[in-house]
Formats: C-alpha cells, sequence, structure tokens
C-alpha cells in the first residue's frame, strides 16, 4: 500500500514547502491540502462501517488526490482557518458553513487510521496554554520564571514587590483585525506604578525578569534536539520583535538533563515535535542556568542556521513507519 504524506496547511508556508521539497527528494508521494479551499477545487468521499471501522474514501485538490487509508503521515501546519472560505456568506450561514466544514472534513483530517500526526491539531490545541505550559515544565524539573496571571491591581503590585522588575506578555498574539492583518505584542517590561483600574478589564501575564546572558530556541523533532542560543543586535528583551535576519546565532549543547525533559514534555501532550525557549543565566554547562519560558507546538524554524537539518529531520519522522500501522 502507497505510503502517503498529507501536509495540511495554506498555499503560502515556506517552512512546508522546505519539507516538502525534502520528501519529493526522497520520491515519497505528498499530497498538500488547505481545507479552507473545500469547494470545487477540494472535494471528497469518506466512508465508515460496522464492518470496516476506519475512513476511507477518496480526497481530491486540483492537482493530487489521495485515498485515506493511504495517508502514512500528517504534517499538521498552518491551514488557512475554514470562516475564510465563507467570508461571502452573512454571520450566520458562515458561522454554519464553516463549522460544517471543520467538524465534517477537518474531523475525517483528524482521525485517520494509523497515520502518524506531526502534530495532531488536538495535542496542539491542549499544548498551546501558557499556564498548561508552565505547570507541565516546572513539574518536570525546568526551572521557570515566577508567573503572575492577574486582573487585580493589589494582586500585581504586591507581585512586583516579591519579584520585581517585572515583565509582560500575552497569552496569544492579536487576532486578525478589519484589515485582514494578525499581529503580535512582544514581552515587554512594565512599572508597577502605572497598574490602575484598567488591569480589570481582562487577564494578564506578569514574570519575573530573568537576569538572563542569552537566549536560546531549542527546535526538538521526534528524537533529535537542535539547539541555538539567539541574540538581537540591539540587545532587546524579545528578539522575536525585530529583524530576524539580523539576529546572531550559535549552537549550544543542551544538557542531558534538560533533553530528557524535553522528550518527556512532548510526550506527556501528545506531541512529537516542539520549539522551546529558554533564557540563559550563565554559560549553559549548568542545567540549573536553564529557565524554561514557553513551547511553541506548531513553532517556526525555517529562519534557524541548521533548518537544513531540521527539514531532514521532519522528513525521517514522517516516513518512519509507525508500529501497528494497518
Amino acid at each position: 500500500m502507497t505510503s502517503t504524506v498529507l501536509v495540511v496547511t495554506a498555499l503560502e508556508d515556506v517552512t512546508a514547502d522546505r519539507v516538502v521539497a525534502a520528501l519529493n527528494a526522497r520520491e515519497v508521494p505528498v499530497v498538500r491540502v488547505d481545507p479552507a479551499d473545500i469547494g470545487p477545487a477540494l472535494t471528497f468521499g469518506f466512508r465508515i462501517d460496522a464492518g470496516r471501522p476506519a475512513w476511507c474514501g477518496r480526497l481530491r485538490t486540483a492537482s493530487r488526490e489521495v485515498e485515506a487509508r493511504e495517508v502514512a503521515a500528517v504534517y499538521y501546519r498552518r491551514p488557512t482557518p475554514y470562516g475564510a472560505r465563507f467570508t461571502h456568506l452573512p454571520r450566520q450561514q458562515r458561522d454554519f458553513a464553516a463549522a460544517e466544514a471543520r467538524h465534517g472534513l477537518g474531523g475525517v483530517l483528524n482521525a485517520l487510521s494509523g497515520a502518524r500526526y506531526v502534530n495532531h491539531p488536538a495535542a496542539v490545541a491542549r499544548a498551546e496554554s501558557k499556564s498548561a505550559q508552565l505547570r507541565r515544565l516546572a513539574r518536570l524539573g525546568l526551572r521557570i520564571p515566577p508567573t503572575l496571571i492577574t486582573n487585580d491591581v493589589k494582586t500585581a503590585r504586591e507581585f512586583a514587590v516579591s519579584h520585581g522588575p517585572l515583565v509582560c506578555k500575552t497569552f496569544r498574539g492579536l487576532p486578525v483585525g478589519d484589515d485582514g492583518q494578525a499581529g503580535a505584542i512582544w514581552a515587554q517590561r512594565v512599572d508597577p506604578e502605572t497598574f490602575d483600574d484598567t488591569l480589570t478589564v481582562t487577564a494578564h501575564l506578569f514574570q519575573a525578569e530573568i537576569p538572563k546572558t542569552g537566549d536560546v530556541r531549542v527546535t526538538v523533532v521526534g528524537r533529535r534536539v537542535f539547539a541555538q542560543r539567539v541574540a538581537a543586535p540591539d540587545g532587546a528583551l524579545d528578539w522575536r520583535r525585530g529583524d530576524w535576519d539580523a539576529l546572531l546565532h550559535a549552537p549550544i549543547t543542551v544538557p542531558p538533563p534538560v533533553q530528557a525533559a524535553l522528550h518527556a514534555y512532548l510526550a506527556s501532550f501528545g506531541l512529537v515535535f516542539g520549539c522551546f525557549d529558554f533564557a540563559l543565566t550563565g554559560d549553559g554547562d549548568d542545567p540549573e542556568h536553564w529557565t524554561a519560558i514557553e513551547c511553541n507546538p506548531n513553532g517556526q524554524w525555517g529562519w534557524l542556521p541548521d533548518a537544513e537539518d531540521i527539514t531532514e529531520a521532519f522528513a525521517d519522522l514522517l516516513t518512519t513507519e509507525r508500529e501497528g500501522r494497518p
């Protein structure tokens, strides 16, 4: 039986492009699909019954076709939101059509028998919560910054007295605005003297600022670990806020206890890939110098100096036969 890799992502995704190219070089069948294309350019017919308790049937794009049972692995990247397909409809019809597509087509794509998911969207959803991340990282023995989630002025000021100076972070990026563009609010230092009743409007995440000597991005793909020290030329608190092409990189070795914790972290969420961010408070040899900040279960890595090696690691993971596959 043919072992096809299904790549679920939007049309413009340079990270997925790298992996698709690597799979093509290995002559692995690849079908790339953006579920939001549902319509004449994306059709399907899936069946299941008691005698055959696995989804079967064909998925057709404008250029490819695949039988559901032939999918050995799914690389789930960043597909277009289903709602984008139905923006021309009135709100009720739009929301209904998007929900039907998500639960129908998306439901089958997320339940392919025996397929390896990198990563499964349900696992990504569980692992995106910063509060869940911090709890899991700490329980695995990693250092984390003292953290407060609050909308109370008095509590925030008391936390600042005990743990200042403070940085403030958002839980999620800015949603798409009226102009169709999304955005981000980077980590920033905050002055507790500016706290007032506007704090009560929503939840805020405050952390003690770590007196770091540097930042590290650790990309874990399966059992392989890739780590780079990252520095912004202007010494910015959050290196993500500037020109990524100007960032300074240097390879670094992750201490074995930290590596073990990262593998345990991914396994606990049902993930096989994640991008971890750390703040260093020393030269990096001592695990105690590594403070875990967060893990992006669907992070970017194509800009890193070792992107080619990471690409091959993804291709390896997507073409490794899973035990028990029918």
